[in-house]
């Protein structure tokens, strides 16, 4: 009876001591496994409505219920091998994260050694363009979430590489999709002659955050004054803006008669000259009202009707074209 009492003390002692489910190490930052709840597909969301509430994890825990549903799965197919929920998320988020053509061997040494097993590429001939993400309106900005526009020759794979290899970027997830444009056709619409437009979305989940730079729309008047002169300093924007509407008027307005460029491209200039325009018309009207006043208190003929048209067609002056 002494022993039953003491193995009963043992296992008491041995089960209040147990240390609680570790987290697992590989587990995401909140916000980025936020980013990646949020970022989830449309047809995955709607299947996941459809599974009763046994099926989903608990509150708080590490798992999606995708990746719930895949331990339960293979732990009731033997599969697991014992694995805790938290070293399981562990392999699996090590095997989302690996890098493809990279092999971890160990030397004769006892070393672990890297040993490449695809090819080696040196200095890839791809452009990866980022740009803002999109942020419905009344919602914050996502720093968990960065957008490119790439190749539509480049797949998961190389875009987890090339962010991994060329900037240490980790990521956690990436979305893809294809923009097709419409075909363009010739005039009388009947042979396609090329898209111009095609591009390739990447969504690319980040474990750090990375906060792009600020808007202008976004900033107070100090900051886009600021902003402003510096983009203008170092890239020239307006006088690449002056060059580029001179070089449009140009092109546009060369062939119209009684036109020549001025440098008058500015509405305010515009309007400035047009007002010019009208003030000197309604003065030269005031002109010929009163010489016609004078002509007609000396009974002179106002108008000869006499007079050949072709006379008096080159009596009258030329039109004044409007310079601007």
């Amino acid at each position: 009876m002494s022993h039953m009492q003491s193995f009963g003390h043992v296992v008491r002692r041995f089960y209040a001591t147990k240390p609680p489910p570790r987290k697992a190490a590989s587990a995401l930052p909140l916000y980025a496994a936020k980013a990646r709840e949020a970022s989830t597909p449309m047809a995955v969301r709607e299947r996941r409505e459809k599974m009763s509430p046994e099926l989903l994890p608990r509150p708080g825990s590490a798992l999606t219920p995708t990746e719930h549903s895949t331990y339960m799965r293979q732990l009731a197919q033997g599969t697991v091998k014992g694995q805790s929920r938290a070293e399981w998320l562990d392999r699996l988020n090590a095997r989302r994260s690996r890098l493809r053509g990279v092999r971890v061997e160990r030397a004769k040494k006892g070393e672990l050694v890297t040993k490449v097993v695809g090819q080696k590429i040196y200095l890839p001939n791809v452009i990866f363009r980022m740009v803002r993400n999109f942020t419905p309106k009344g919602q914050a900005y996502n720093p968990y979430e960065a957008t490119f526009r790439i190749p539509q020759s480049i797949t998961k794979t190389d875009v987890r590489s090339y962010l991994n290899t060329v900037y240490g970027v980790k990521t956690t997830y990436i979305r893809t999709a294809n923009y097709v444009s419409p075909l363009r056709r010739t005039k009388a619409g009947m042979r396609p002659v090329g898209a111009h437009r095609t591009y390739k979305r990447a969504v690319v989940g980040l474990v750090d955050p990375f906060y792009y730079p600020q808007a202008l729309e976004d900033m107070d008047k100090a900051e886009r004054k600021e902003r402003e002169d510096w983009m203008d300093q170092k890239f020239g924007v307006k006088i690449l803006k002056q060059w580029r509407s001179k070089e449009l008027a140009r092109m546009s307005l060369a062939g119209s008669k009684h036109w020549r460029l001025t440098g008058y491209l500015r509405r305010d200039k515009i309007l400035q000259a047009v007002a010019r325009r009208r003030a000197m018309t309604a003065h030269d009207l005031e002109e010929v009202e009163a010489e016609l006043a004078e002509r007609r208190a000396a009974g002179k003929v106002i108008l000869d009707e006499k007079q050949p048209k072709e006379k008096r067609r080159r009596a009258t002056s030329k039109p004044r074209a409007l310079t601007v």
